[in-house]
């Protein structure tokens, strides 16, 4: 099976100077978990709700919030993302994917045209649908 079959094509892109209010906002308005980082159609790389949560003043939202804290707002994705995002092209194998998961310490994989550009991303969780399916479908 390959990748281009489970991966989800629905993929949301901020760009290198986009501001941390925008990322946090795009993941309180959606249920995506990862955002692609592209300039100019071509991916740089890669940010999760994880990595912004890092980045982020734990008082933001709280009644302790200080003027210091909203200010973590203000940084930009090139200051937090994932640099050398792991990339697999369309056409690879869900084993290829499968691989990649059990020996690096990440949470998905984007997927990437000949031309670099990104065209979906696949988890973890898109491989474990896939595999129930073939079971149970």
């Amino acid at each position: 099976m390959s990748i281009k079959q489970i991966m989800s094509k629905n993929v949301v892109t901020v760009e290198m100077d986009d501001s941390l209010r925008r990322v946090k906002e795009i993941f309180n308005n959606t249920r995506f978990h990862h955002l692609l980082v592209a300039e100019s159609g071509k991916l740089f790389s890669v940010i999760s709700d994880r990595d912004l949560l890092k980045a982020l003043s734990p008082n933001i939202g709280t009644v302790s919030e200080a003027v210091s804290d909203t200010a973590t707002l203000n940084k930009r994705v090139h200051q937090i993302m994932t640099r050398k995002p792991v990339v697999l092209e369309q056409n690879a194998e869900i084993f290829e994917a499968i691989e990649i998961f059990k020996n690096q310490n990440i949470s998905c994989i984007t997927v990437v045209d000949d031309e670099y550009e990104p065209v979906g991303i696949i988890s973890w969780r898109d491989i474990l649908k896939a595999w129930q399916c073939k079971i149970s479908c």
